[in-house]
């Protein structure tokens, strides 16, 4: 218990540190002192005088509804990922594997190709949940045989279905207008720029419910780890908790993956790696990984500003040249030690 608790506050100490960071550093660089003044005039309505007027915009208008957006994006990934690896028992997947993500791209896809998503600002979100939702259901039917859910077709049907509503999706831009492929392009890669409190705002609420959700499903997550057998026994509807978490796992993806575009590896990585230091045990794993997820993107988020600045990398990148090489050297180990993934 005493772990757990030191290793919650050294989270809590990250991501802090890197917020205040986030908000100091980039193609401007901000004193400390001014970042404590401008935060405590607009949060608590103080009167300290600002060295430069130009600063404050800089650090509450730009850079920090962008890093809190990153916050929630980040930690809502993460937590997918954590809770989509103990329902299918397997350490190297994410909520994108049954479709989720390709669904929600379909839905952005269907959005901008009619023209709803310059019009509507929640257009483009309740498409991409509608439409993952519709795919996350069909690989959730497909893999379901007489009432059972096997997790090798719920992982198989998930590959397929994904590479069918994938080339649905590139059909679809091949008709776009050079217009729309920019603004898909720029949404497909992942990016936190041009971020606001409108986004924030609308993607806190939600996120902190679905994910206050998910952390309850702590101790059914480890009764299945146990197997169907001795979670039925234990009193635990398999088929009904299923159900229930990739409903919630479905909108709550959807809802990130809206708000910032596809980023990858946040929720493979992130959990795999706290399996590895924690345990198995998802009352610890899960919000951990939301923790662990929210710094993890914020720091990527920090390092796509600063490397190249002024310029700026868009931070779908970063995280994939962070993931991959770690995804890579756990396979390659895997495979020297002989086990399976």
């Amino acid at each position: 218990m005493q772990k757990r608790k030191n290793y919650m506050l050294v989270l809590f100490i990250l991501l802090g540190l890197t917020i205040f960071l986030s908000l100091l550093y980039g193609a401007v660089k901000v004193p400390i002192k001014d970042i404590v003044k401008i935060l405590s005039n607009k949060l608590f309505f103080t009167e300290f005088i600002i060295s430069k007027k130009s600063f404050i915009p800089i650090v509450f208008y730009v850079r920090f509804p962008r890093v809190m957006t990153a916050v929630i994006v980040g930690g809502g990934l993460a937590l997918c990922g954590c809770t989509m690896q103990s329902l299918l028992k397997n350490p190297i997947v994410d909520s994108g594997i049954v479709g989720i993500s390709s669904g929600a791209s379909l839905g952005a896809v269907i959005s901008i190709s009619f023209g709803f998503s310059a019009k509507y600002i929640i257009a483009m979100p309740l498409f991409s949940i509608g439409f993952a939702l519709i795919i996350a259901s069909g690989v959730y039917c497909l893999s379901s045989l007489r009432g059972k859910t096997d997790n090798l077709l719920l992982i198989l049907s998930g590959l397929a279905v994904s590479s069918f509503v994938g080339a649905l999706t590139s059909m679809i831009l091949s008709n776009f207008v050079e217009a729309q492929l920019r603004e898909y392009l720029f949404w497909s890669i992942g990016s936190l720029s041009g971020r606001r409190w409108e986004h924030f705002l609308f993607g806190v609420f939600p996120i902190v419910i679905l994910s206050g959700i998910l952390f309850q499903y702590g101790k059914e997550l480890n009764i299945l780890l146990l197997g169907n057998e001795e979670a039925k026994s234990l009193g635990i509807n398999i088929k009904k908790i299923r159900r229930k978490i990739l409903i919630v796992v479905a909108i709550l993806t959807s809802i990130s993956v809206c708000i910032s575009g596809n980023i990858g590896f946040v929720g493979l990585i992130v959990p795999h790696i706290l399996r590895r230091i924690l345990g198995p045990d998802n009352q610890k794993l899960l919000k951990a990984s939301f923790l662990s997820g929210a710094f993890f993107l914020t720091f990527s988020d920090l390092l796509s500003r600063v490397l190249l600045a002024p310029r700026e990398i868009t931070v779908g990148i970063i995280t994939a040249l962070i993931g991959a090489p770690y995804f890579v050297s756990l396979i390659l180990k895997m495979r020297r030690e002989g086990r399976n993934l």
